[in-house]
């Protein structure tokens, strides 16, 4: 059967997904997808200027895969939420979230604007409706800290064999009450 000579930009956009699944974003290339699709490299000329204009829509479609985890959780709370979507993003896509979290990349919005939309949203929890500014930000540091490290730990393979999906996403929540717990004994110190 002769290869196919038409793709629509979705495809082209799955193609470029599944290399940069399994091989990193630096591993699209028109070569690469067209392999994927089994056609030489015009299709992907065709629907998009440049390889850089086919990364962002990769991007994209990544971004929109992780809004999806996020929105499936049904934790207590938005954090709790963000820590189980992030432990299964890196999970399922450890290339990924490698490639996302751990490099430096022109792709993920900056640390601060991803710290305000957290804090605000924080504020919004009924334990933390009179806190500082600067006492919620403190904590989702802290939080973030712990969550982002698990994510990694999983992401490179690097947990406890007895410490499996249920128990990481137990020990995430248990590691947020406790820091929020804290920080709640830490303002009743302060205050005295």
């Amino acid at each position: 059967m002769p290869p196919k000579t038409k793709f629509t930009r979705e495809e082209i956009v799955e193609a470029a997904f599944e290399v940069a699944k399994e091989e990193g974003f630096s591993r699209i290339t028109a070569r690469s997808v067209a392999n994927r699709l089994n056609s030489s490299v015009a299709p992907i000329y065709v629907n998009f200027k440049t390889i850089e204009e086919l990364t962002q829509a990769v991007v994209k479609r990544v971004f929109a895969l992780s809004e999806e985890l996020l929105a499936k959780q049904k934790g207590n709370n938005l954090f709790e939420n963000i820590g189980k979507a992030s432990l299964e993003f890196a999970r399922d896509y450890p290339v990924l979230f490698r490639e996302l979290v751990l490099k430096p990349n022109p792709y993920m919005a900056s640390y601060e604007e991803t710290e305000k939309v957290m804090v605000d949203a924080l504020k919004k929890n009924a334990d933390m409706k009179d806190w500082s500014m600067e006492e919620r930000r403190r904590l989702f540091l802290k939080m973030r800290i712990f969550q982002l490290g698990l994510s990694a730990m999983v992401a490179n393979g690097h947990v406890p064999s007895w410490l499996d999906d249920q128990e990481s996403e137990k020990l995430l929540k248990e590691t947020g009450e406790q820091l929020l717990l804290a920080e709640q004994i830490k303002r009743k110190e302060d205050r005295k």
